[in-house]
């Protein structure tokens, strides 16, 4: 194209568009307010219909969190004592189900598990009005559980042993009424946090899974149960935490 043809040659300032003449015209009045010293007999600001909000009420941005970070680096593959977890094909996840930091919904303190059932979403409250949120499953419908409990202890690569309940009603699992080793293949998958309340164990724990496609359904026996990566994120931070660790389930 020859410079003749250049599509933006035209001088703006002889332009016929009204979009362009009134940014001269802005453009004009903003260097006479400079020129008068912006005193309080020159250019009155609120007839440009400038936002007058002060920058006090506006919130922080949101923190940054080491853990969360790209998802092909949070999903990838990693060795984790003698087990390799396989990389998660984030790209087949719907973005809502991925690791990130949000603005905190619940009011709760920070170091407080919240899982919202119906969100499909569990979140780990931090300082600041931010918290984690991870994509999770959920218990089918009459296997829910809902409260308030402590997390009284984490296991890492923990054994799974089915209830007795779930024997009768999947027969195949019985090879396991003794306990399915830690493993890749494992129901409870890298971790578990086991939720306890008043003292009694509640048999509900969140945990990992080998099967990412189930995050954001209602899959589970009651569990709470998130993508490997990032229960092992999760656990990490609750074990890092001073005391036991609350957790609200509604």
């Amino acid at each position: 194209m020859s410079k003749s043809a250049a599509p933006f040659a035209e001088d703006p300032t002889t332009s016929r568009d009204p979009v362009l003449t009134r940014r001269a015209a802005l453009f004009g009045l903003g260097a006479a307010a400079l020129t008068a010293g912006c005193s309080s007999t020159g250019l009155d600001m609120p007839s440009l219909n400038l936002d007058q909000m002060p920058t006090g009420s506006i919130r922080p941005q949101i923190s940054i969190d080491a853990g969360v970070t790209r998802p092909e680096l949070m999903y990838a593959s990693a060795v984790d004592g003698n087990f390799e977890l396989p990389e998660i094909p984030f790209k087949k996840i719907d973005p809502k189900w991925r690791r990130q930091v949000v603005v905190d919904p619940t009011g709760e303190a920070p170091g407080t598990i919240v899982v919202r059932v119906n969100e499909r979403h569990l979140y780990w409250v931090q300082e600041g009005g931010d918290a984690i949120r991870y994509g999770v499953g959920v218990g089918k419908a009459g296997f829910e559980w809902s409260g308030r409990a402590v997390i009284q202890y984490t296991k890492q690569w923990p054994t799974w042993t089915p209830p007795r309940e779930m024997i009768a009603r999947k027969p195949e699992v019985a090879k396991w009424a003794g306990g399915q080793p830690g493993g890749l293949d494992n129901p409870l998958g890298a971790r578990a946090l086991y939720i306890f309340k008043d003292g009694q164990d509640t048999l509900y724990r969140i945990h990992g899974s080998p099967e990412w496609w189930t995050i954001g359904t209602q899959a589970s026996s009651g569990c709470v149960r998130l993508m490997n990566q990032d229960i092992v994120d999760l656990y990490n931070r609750v074990r890092a935490a001073p005391n036991k660790v609350p957790i609200v389930v509604s």
